[in-house]
Formats: structure tokens, sequence, C-alpha cells
């Protein structure tokens, strides 16, 4: 490999982690602000959950929409034009005068974040060599830790500044901070080279139309899959601020523990990435699930401050160390010709069919308590999870190339 080969790699990984980081740094933004924003528009914190999962919903229209033009068009053009709408819609969040606005910016910042995933994937696991491409999987994937965690950094040190200079609406300026992605775009249009494989599979446009039903038996697996994934991921993340406040934990402590819980997603992403070059895919996600699912008493409820500190660490750590195998698994699942559009549609199909389980967990830990509500319904899905996950196909290393 050539030091300009070298250096578009470095390029293509780069855009798509960062793009990812970004869009996921908006997205979690809104899971520590749930209180302020329901107290702002006079509303309660179902109804603000209920935002989370509209943008899930819509995610795979974004999928669709960016992942046809990858397909079509490159991987370049499309991942630009994507981070440019997330950033302008994040910033008119912040500046939404009603719920109801607020909740149709939220459904529009969806089709952004559904698209940016699918073609980040592509462009990066395409330029990658498949000897490390679990590794670069999960640092991939774990740029949506990466954003969690800055979302949480953030509100533990700019937050409180924006709150006192406009008490009861620092939330939306948190929102501003969603507008830098823009000039993500700058670096992808002058640093990052189109996929070569996309050169080579690039087909005409009724060719291409007309091979999409002869896969929709894997298809099919695919969006289970990515359901149980998304159950698992979203059950433990986003009204995981809620449960700890329930718990007693005042903002500082959410924020720190939020922080936490980054840290471990991004190591376990990384570990589990590495592991599953070595051993393949699916037993490094079966590992983490059953290790996940070992950690649910002590992240639920703790019996002293130590142990849910560790619990925190540990769940993200082993979800998302599950979560990091995925951009490799699916897309070495997927046809070639197809790659912008099928990992990535797959994979927000799963995101909508598990949109509901943000304002289920709400709705049930208002009734009830958040830990029984999250405890069990978590437990139910790492066993779903794990099923479906050893039942699937694997195809390891296979080449993206037309000549390996």
């Amino acid at each position: 490999m050539t030091r300009e080969e070298r250096a578009n790699q470095r390029n293509a990984v780069l855009a798509g982690f960062l793009g990812w980081t970004l869009d996921a740094f908006d997205f979690f933004i809104l899971t520590l602000v749930i209180d302020d924003i329901a107290k702002s528009f006079g509303r309660t914190r179902p109804d603000v959950a209920l935002a989370l999962t509209v943008t899930l919903a819509m995610r795979p229209v974004g999928a669709i929409v960016f992942g046809i033009m990858a397909d079509r068009l490159g991987r370049r053009l499309p991942l630009m034009l994507n981070v440019i709408f997330y950033a302008v819609i994040s910033v008119l969040s912040g500046l939404a005068p009603s719920y109801q606005v607020f909740l149709l910016l939220r459904m529009l910042f969806g089709i952004g974040m559904g698209g940016e995933w699918g073609v980040g994937a592509s462009l990066a696991l395409e330029s990658a060599s498949p000897r490390f491409r679990g590794l670069l999987s999960g640092l991939l994937q774990e740029g949506y830790a990466l954003g969690n965690l800055l979302s949480a950094i953030a509100f533990r040190l700019v937050y409180p500044y924006f709150n006192s200079l406009y008490p009861g609406n620092g939330w939306r300026l948190m929102f501003f901070l969603g507008g830098l992605p823009a000039l993500l775009s700058l670096f992808i249009r002058a640093r990052v080279k189109e996929s070569d494989a996309w050169h080579e599979h690039r087909m005409d446009w009724a060719s291409y139309r007309r091979s999409l039903p002869r896969f929709w038996k894997r298809f099919a697996y695919l969006v289970i899959l990515m359901t149980m994934m998304n159950f698992m991921s979203h059950g433990t993340q986003d009204m995981y601020p809620t449960l700890l406040g329930r718990l007693g934990y005042g903002k500082t402590g959410v924020a720190d523990l939020t922080m936490l819980s980054g840290l471990g997603a991004i190591l376990g992403g990384l570990a589990f990435g590495y592991y599953s070059d070595r051993t393949g895919r699916r037993r490094a996600m079966l590992i983490a699930m059953v290790c996940g699912l070992a950690v649910v008493p002590f992240w639920i409820a703790g019996a002293s401050p130590i142990s849910i500190v560790a619990g925190v660490f540990l769940m993200q750590f082993f979800v998302q160390g599950a979560w990091g195998v995925i951009p490799a698994h699916i897309n070495e699942l997927s046809p070639n010709h197809l790659r912008g559009f099928f990992p990535g549609f797959a994979y927000q199909l799963g995101v909508m069919f598990a949109a509901s389980i943000p304002y289920v967990e709400s709705a049930l830990g208002e009734r009830y308590t958040y830990t029984q509500s999250m405890g069990g319904l978590v437990t139910l899905v790492f066993i779903v999870a794990f099923i479906v996950t050893a039942t699937g196909p694997e195809a390891k290393g296979v080449s993206f190339r037309k000549h390996a």
C-alpha cells in the first residue's frame, strides 16, 4: 500500500468516525435535558421522550435517501450533504418556539441521523484492509459512544454557564453546538477520495433496482438483528440519565456517570472489534451479550456507589462491545453493489422497530419504577438478541473488491 493510499484510508475512517460522533452528540444532548425541555414547553417527561422515539423512527427515511444516493453517486457527496443537513437541523432545534415545532425538527434530525451511518461506514470499511476491519469497525461504531461522552462533558462543563445566561433556556444553546459538524464537510471535500470498491461495483439504475429482491432473506435477517441490537443500545442508554435522577443523583452526578459509561463504551467497542478479527464476529458479540446480561443487577440498582459505578462502566463496555462488531459484520453480509443502501437501511429499520423503547421505559417507569421497567425490559432484550445472533450467518473477512 502506498503512502497516498494509507492517507486516504485514514481520512476515510476519520470522516466516518467524526460524522457518527457529531451526530450522536446532538442525539444524546436531548437525553440529558429532558426535564428542562419539559418545563420549558409545559409538557411531561414522556412527551419529551417521544422526541427521542420519533428521531429513531425517521432514521430509515434517511437511510433510503442517502443510501441510494451513495450507491448511485458515490460515498463522498451524500456524506457531505448529510453532515450539513443534520447540523442545520440541530441549530434550528435550539430555536424551536413550541413543543410541536421541536418534535417536527427532531423528526427531520432523524432523517439526517439515519443517512450518516450507512454512508460513512461503507466509505470507511471499503477503504480499509480486511485484516483490521473488526478493529476499525469498533473504532467507527464507538464514534457514537464518543458523541455520548462529549455530550456529557458539555452538559457537565458548558451547560451550567449557558443556563446562568438564559435561566430555563440553557438547553437551547446546547443544540447550537450541534451546528459545528458542518465544518466536517470541508474536510471530506478536501481530504477524502471516492471508494475504489464503489467504482468497481457501480451499476446502471435498472440493474440496481432489479437486484434488490434477490437478497430479501439476508435483508430480513439483518433487520431483525439490528432491531435487537437497537433495543439493547437504546434500552440501556436513552432513559438512563432519568433513572439516575430517580435514584437521587443530581445533574453533576448524572453527567459524571454518563461520561464514565461513554469511556466504557469506547473501550468495549475497540476491544471486542479487535477480538472479532481473531475469533469471528458472532462469537465476539455473543460473549459481550452474556456478560452484559450478568451486569444488569448492578447497573439498575447497585447496592453501593462503587457497585453502581462498576455497573455503569461495564454495561456500556459490553453493550458497545457487541456494537463495535456491527459495522464490519453487516457490511460483510451485504452485497457489494448495494453496500451504500443495504446495511444502512437494515440498520435504520431496526432503529425504527426499536424506537418505542425510550417511551415504553418512561411510561412504565412513571407508573412503577424506572429500576423495574428498565431492568425487566433490558434482561429480555439481551436474551432475545443472543438467540438472533447465534442463529445468523457470518462472512468474516470477505473481500469488498472484484479482485481481492
